[in-house]
């Protein structure tokens, strides 16, 4: 079982940290003595840095005198970043910009924008849809040679369409009365609720001699409210990562970039790591489980529950030697915006 670290090996931990997101280079015992503000000799340092090498926080690359954290010691300075005081102006402005956007959609992909501007690295975003979707309202289009294309669009502004090819024509009269009466009726439901509730309703026999009923049970058979709602997800910033030292070959860096092409990918990378994370920063480092090249990457991001039956999840994806407490703040900021706008 490991040892609990003593406040003043934590103090000395999160030194070295610091000092080599600054610099990229081994740290060197001296320089932690240096930076102190209570004099410490280096020779102590250099015991506590052994002892944190001895329990996997520090590694020592080819003959330097210097150390370099681990993967471990990452998370180790991370999980000690106590949350910070939110900024209000900071707030405010981000929550103005991502309330002039109409949908959730806009605003998903705004935020990665935000969380590129404010960190410097790579912004992710996804709308994900649950199963309690709630609906705002249908629309239905008579097109010709018997179709029609029906639009369905929840409470979060999320809008998906499909086109049906039917065996009978429609006009649009019919349509904006079957339209008319879903939206009375089921408007501010969830999705599957209706469902039942419309199944239920057809079955009645009088369905079979209500032409408005009749038909509606036509269009509920090729689909209608059954449109399937797929993530939405938006990334923002690949471009940072060329100039960054990630120790990768082309071959590897364009892998990697072609890999965070991927919407799905993305997805996976989102659900992994931050499924579980309820409205809490989280700190994920090290990915090489998502893809070898993410080995010396870090995820930091949240999920947020939307009423309307979305889940947001957002993150900031950059190298393991990241400004923690920087990019743990842009994610809090511009999720407390965006979850200030649904309540």
């Amino acid at each position: 079982m490991e040892r609990t670290m003593s406040p003043r090996t934590a103090e000395v931990l999160h030194a070295i940290v610091e000092a080599y997101i600054e610099t990229g280079e081994p740290v060197a015992s001296r320089m932690i003595a240096r930076r102190r503000r209570e004099p410490v000799s280096s020779a102590t340092i250099r015991n506590i840095m052994a002892d944190l090498a001895d329990e996997g926080y520090l590694d020592q690359p080819h003959t330097s005198a210097g150390r370099v954290p681990t993967a471990k010691a990452f998370r180790h300075f991370a999980e000690s970043l106590a949350a910070r005081r939110l900024l209000v102006n900071e707030l405010d402005r981000l929550r103005a910009e991502l309330n002039s956007l109409q949908t959730v959609d806009q605003r998903a992909e705004r935020s990665t924008a935000l969380l590129t501007e404010l960190t410097r690295n790579v912004g992710i975003a996804a709308a994900i849809p649950t199963g309690n979707l709630t609906l705002s309202q249908i629309e239905l289009l008579a097109l010709p040679d018997h179709r029609v294309l029906m639009v369905v669009i929840t409470r979060d502004g999320m809008v998906r369409n499909q086109l049906v090819q039917l065996d009978e024509p429609v006009s649009q009269d019919e349509l904006t009365s079957i339209r008319n009466y879903v939206n009375l009726h089921f408007a501010g439901w969830t999705l599957p609720a209706i469902r039942l509730e419309m199944e239920r309703r057809l079955e009645l026999e009088s369905a079979a001699y209500d032409s408005l009923l009749r038909k509606l049970t036509v269009l509920y058979s090729k689909g209608l409210l059954d449109i399937g709602f797929t993530p939405v997800v938006f990334l923002n910033g690949a471009a940072n990562l060329v100039g960054l030292d990630l120790h990768l070959t082309k071959e590897k860096l364009r892998d990697l970039l072609r890999a965070l092409e991927e919407k799905k990918r993305l997805v996976e990378i989102l659900d992994q790591f931050l499924g579980a994370s309820g409205d809490q920063v989280q700190v994920r480092v090290g990915l090489r489980e998502a893809h070898p090249a993410l080995d010396e990457f870090a995820l930091i991001g949240l999920t947020i529950e939307l009423p309307g039956g979305l889940a947001a999840r957002m993150a900031v994806l950059g190298p393991m030697r990241m400004n923690y407490p920087r990019v743990m703040s842009a994610v809090r900021h511009v999720g407390e915006a965006l979850r200030s706008l649904q309540a």
